[in-house]
């Protein structure tokens, strides 16, 4: 289940124009977003798309090249101060001294905002028993597997409550359980007031804890909205249907093409005939899956069974990306 959001008068993030190159190479390329505060607000897009780069940008570490960025009602370039002490960043790759145990870490991240020695071993314990560390607190850093070095980054991220925390693709290279338990701390952070930017490859993490998504490619957001909002852009979902006999197969495909509109799909199951829905308000949809079995009734062709689901986010970052990419070899003709 997603976690919803919760309205402020002021904005988490409002991104207006920005762009961003690096040489020849532009990361952000006119980026306008606004994100609401509180829940988890996902940022999807494949390798190159500009996720980091966007990241960087509102964690005042890159300077932009135009437009403006506020995060948290503060300008990144004219009070970048002022956005740091409200945020935290945790990258893509563990940043944490090796040599120094989980303990050493967190008490040296403590001491440098200006916390006390003692009020700074407290935080730190409380910290390393909430994320499951308590035992390993006297264990290097160099030691730990890399769903434990994960978990010691998102703690030092929440070594102070951050207004707004940026985690840049935290589950890479972690096993399932591993990005259950990290899920399950951003899950807290959320209810402890924070709001979450997550960018992540993982369509099943945006689905799991983001209310909100954008889609980046080439360094454009090229889709934003709900998960229900995103899925119904590429069509309302898909009707597959198991024939009783895999010799009427070719009838089936004609029958759906004719009743829906768009071409089936064809599997390696003989049995097997999918078909994406047009796009509907309502309850039209489930009107053309009940016309659609109809005609197929009608003609003699025997359905065994029939399933209808919705598009997954792999089928909307699949068909997002694609289009994106069709236009772009159309703007270079």
């Amino acid at each position: 289940m997603s976690l919803a959001t919760t309205p402020d008068a002021v904005p988490a993030v409002e991104v207006s124009g920005l762009s961003h190159s690096f040489g020849d190479s532009r990361a952000l390329d006119r980026v306008n977003l606004t994100i609401p505060r509180g829940g988890v607000y996902a940022v999807l897009g494949p390798n190159g798309a500009g996720k980091t780069t966007l990241i960087r940008v509102l964690a005042t570490l890159l300077r932009p090249d135009s437009g403006t960025v506020r995060v948290l009602g503060h300008d990144v370039v004219a009070d970048g101060p002022a956005v740091r002490r409200r945020i935290s960043l945790t990258a893509q790759f563990a940043s944490m001294d090796e040599d120094l145990t989980a303990e050493e870490n967190l008490v040296l991240l403590a001491r440098l905002r200006g916390w006390s020695w003692a009020s700074a071993r407290r935080r730190s314990g409380e910290l390393l028993a909430a994320f499951d560390l308590g035992k390993e607190a006297r264990r290097s850093a160099g030691t730990f597997s890399g769903g434990m070095r994960r978990r010691l980054d998102i703690a030092a991220s929440l070594v102070h409550t951050p207004d707004l925390l940026f985690l840049d693709e935290p589950t890479t290279g972690l096993d399932p359980r591993s990005r259950s338990e990290v899920w399950d701390l951003l899950r807290a952070a959320v209810c402890q007031g924070a709001t979450v930017l997550l960018t992540t490859q993982y369509l099943d993490e945006a689905d799991q804890l983001a209310a909100r998504i954008a889609v980046i490619d080439h360094g454009t957001v090229i889709a934003e909205g709900t998960r229900a909002e995103l899925k119904a852009s590429v069509g309302s979902g898909r009707l597959r249907v198991r024939l009783a006999d895999p010799q009427q197969r070719r009838d089936a495909v004609g029958l759906l093409a004719a009743a829906v509109g768009t071409t089936p799909v064809l599997d390696g199951d003989p049995t097997s005939v999918a078909v994406r829905m047009p796009q509907s308000a309502g309850n039209a949809t489930l009107r053309e899956v009940n016309l659609a079995l109809t005609r197929l009734d009608h003609a003699g062709v025997a359905v065994s069974d029939f399933s209808y689901a919705q598009a997954s986010l792999d089928e909307v970052f699949l068909a997002l990306t694609s289009r994106a990419a069709a236009t772009e070899q159309e703007t270079a003709v």
